[in-house]
């Protein structure tokens, strides 16, 4: 719901937080000894189990590896210098695997096979079209695809054959609907249709009847969310806050319609998956802002000891197919993502990756600390903070107000290399969970409903006023950066708000609400409504939108200001920043402006990562420098 707007644009104390004095001295890398560092994700075992497939950025673009679950040097499997090529799944049977690619960022994903023979073949071919994959069947047989050539507004499910690659369409999306889960037994579909950003139904197609059912009645505003099968499909799992602040786990029984509640913790619990073999299922928290798991026996119930790692956020965890092996990520502050193994025979786990660049000791980063002030009426507002070695009260330094994208994304805590890159060259960084952010329950999720460009804005001028109260930090070199929503408010900032920050870096902002809502991709209709409903609709209120759009009173922006854009972003398109950038210079304000040809909501591939971050931290330097 409000996440898939962040797809548009992914110690508690009420004073002032005071961290101990670091006496240690740090030194300082440049950006291109951050970027070095690999970022990984994905896991799927081989058949064997001998593999894990994954995907790394090693080379300077994403691409496919295959690395041994014992541990050793990751093989690459394919070699893209261009497109960003994500690890999808082997195959059950045999060495193929499954991957997808778009085209420079135009987010337009197909869903790829790559042979025994090491050919590759589009497995949906077709233009201006965007697929994904959506799970194999139980039997391995077939596997299910989610693709939207037939009408770019919805995504249809077909069948694929494993052997052949044959097809059968088994949902035609005629309702609006966006298709979540297909069980093991391909007999039924999990697809939901938004109501608002905050608020959603959820339906299962039985494929043999070709029926739809609403198994979500509910008369507050609610979010509910397909999570998992059963491995049997006698049961969908999902996750849902109708009445209650936060989403705990429900089952529900697809023969006799009843639903249960069978987990519940004190945050939002987002999302619980099966062993293939159902010996466990495996739960995912997000408890204030970092992630932990709990690991159960899926017949009693029963907590399983969780083997011994790190400490940091647990994420993406999965089983390989007999169940003895679980393979996971876990990060931390000062430690990026990093893939691991976990054999329940032996108890053994073993870390596979070592993604943090060799040239950066961990000591030179930092420690983050969850803190908390009062806004303007007195809600509570989270964040993360970032405090430079380096900053003292005898030494104050500027300060970042950094914005999540969304608006309903949410700062976390783990490894965020662009704060702690900013953090090593002397900046604090408080990365804002303001209002509208998720993992606070839906009360503060909905708090910035058609408010955007006003309060959840004052958040971050609070946030400035909480940043001058600490005792290391220069209240008259305050920034505001943020990229897709928090860009917007970076824009909003200093149009709406122009005396308080004094630089805004602005990163693929929404500028004109107008042109955005009316230009939303195809392939988001089924959320067109709710995102009309939670900013604007462009049809009905057009006044209202101009007024919450910075680029109609670019006039009163006095502020320097840098703007990075991706010349292929089908969210932000280009034209935004171009008219935002054009109107700023005309007031005769520093303005820098940075596009990348290859890119699109966000930016993939390292070479654009330094340059981005590089020119940031120069414009920065110039423009926050003490006099």
């Amino acid at each position: 719901m409000k996440r898939t707007l962040a797809l548009l644009l992914l110690v508690v104390a009420f004073v002032p937080a005071v961290m101990a004095e670091k006496t240690r001295p740090s030194k300082q890398y440049t950006i291109e000894q951050f970027i070095s560092t690999v970022a990984v994700g994905g896991a799927s075992f081989s058949p064997d189990e001998k593999e894990i497939l994954f995907s790394s950025d090693e080379s300077g673009v994403r691409n496919v590896y295959a690395i041994p679950v014992t541990g050793g040097k990751a093989r690459a499997l394919t070699t893209s210098t261009t497109d960003t090529t994500t690890a999808v799944s082997t195959f059950p049977a045999d060495a193929r695997f499954l991957y997808t690619r778009d085209q420079g960022g135009d987010e337009l994903n197909h869903l790829y096979v790559r042979e025994k023979d090491g050919t590759e073949r589009d497995l949906t071919p077709g233009e201006k079209l965007k697929a994904g994959f959506g799970s194999w069947s139980g039997d391995k047989k077939s596997f299910f695809v989610f693709t939207n050539e037939r009408d770019p507004k919805f995504f249809d499910v077909y069948r694929y054959d494993t052997a052949t690659y044959e097809r059968k369409l088994i949902f035609k999306n005629e309702g609006g609907y966006q298709p979540e889960l297909v069980s093991r037994d391909g007999r039924w579909i999990a697809v939901s249709k938004a109501i608002s950003t905050a608020d959603n139904d959820l339906f299962v197609h039985d494929v043999e009847k070709n029926e739809t059912k609403k198994i979500s009645e509910h008369k507050e505003r609610s979010e509910f969310s397909a999570s998992d099968f059963d491995p049997a499909s006698k049961s969908l799992y999902f996750t849902t806050n109708d009445g209650s602040e936060f989403q705990r786990l429900r089952r529900y029984d697809l023969a006799s319609g009843k639903s249960e509640d069978v987990e519940k913790a004190e945050w939002d619990l987002w999302s619980s998956t099966f062993s293939e073999d159902g010996k466990y299922r495996v739960t995912v928290i997000n408890e204030d802002a970092r992630t932990t798991i709990r690991l159960v026996d899926a017949k009693t119930g029963k907590n399983v000891a969780l083997p011994k790692l790190p400490s940091g956020n647990v994420n993406s965890v999965k089983f390989s197919p007999s169940g003895k092996l679980l393979a996971m990520y876990v990060d931390a502050d000062r430690a990026p993502s990093n893939l691991y193994v976990h054999d329940f025979k032996t108890g053994k786990t073993t870390r596979l990756t070592d993604t943090l660049s060799k040239e950066l000791d961990p000591e030179d980063l930092v420690d983050t600390q969850v803190v908390r002030f009062k806004s303007f009426d007195g809600m509570t507002i989270p964040g993360i903070l970032y405090r430079p070695h380096q900053a003292t009260p005898e030494s104050k330094v500027a300060a970042i107000v950094m914005v999540h994208g969304g608006p309903g994304g949410q700062a976390r805590r783990g490894y965020k290399y662009s704060a702690q890159f900013l953090a090593n060259h002397g900046y604090v960084v408080l990365d804002i969970n303001n209002r509208g952010s998720s993992g606070y329950g839906k009360t503060f999720f909905t708090a910035d409903d058609r408010k955007h460009g006003r309060e959840p804005l004052w958040d971050c001028v609070e946030a400035k006023k909480y940043l001058s109260s600490l005792p290391y930090v220069d209240g008259s070199r305050v920034a505001i950066m943020g990229g897709s929503y928090g860009g917007y408010m970076v824009a909003a900032a200093l149009a709406f708000q122009p005396e308080v920050f004094d630089v805004g870096v602005n990163i693929f902002g929404v500028t004109n609400w107008v042109r955005t809502l009316q230009s939303i991709p195809p392939w988001w209709e089924a959320g067109r409504l709710a995102l009309y409903a939670e900013i604007g609709n462009p049809e009905t209120e057009l006044e209202m939108l101009k007024a919450t759009s910075p680029v109609f009173h670019a006039d009163k922006i006095k502020r320097p200001l840098i703007v990075i854009q991706g010349k292929n972003d089908p969210r932000v398109i280009k034209a935004e920043s171009d008219d935002l950038v054009e109107a700023v210079r005309k007031n005769n304000v520093p303005v820098e402006y940075v596009v990348f040809d290859d890119e699109g909501h966000g930016f993939t591939k390292k070479k654009n990562q330094i340059t981005a971050y590089g020119a940031i931290l120069t414009f920065l330097d110039k423009h926050l420098a003490r006099e």
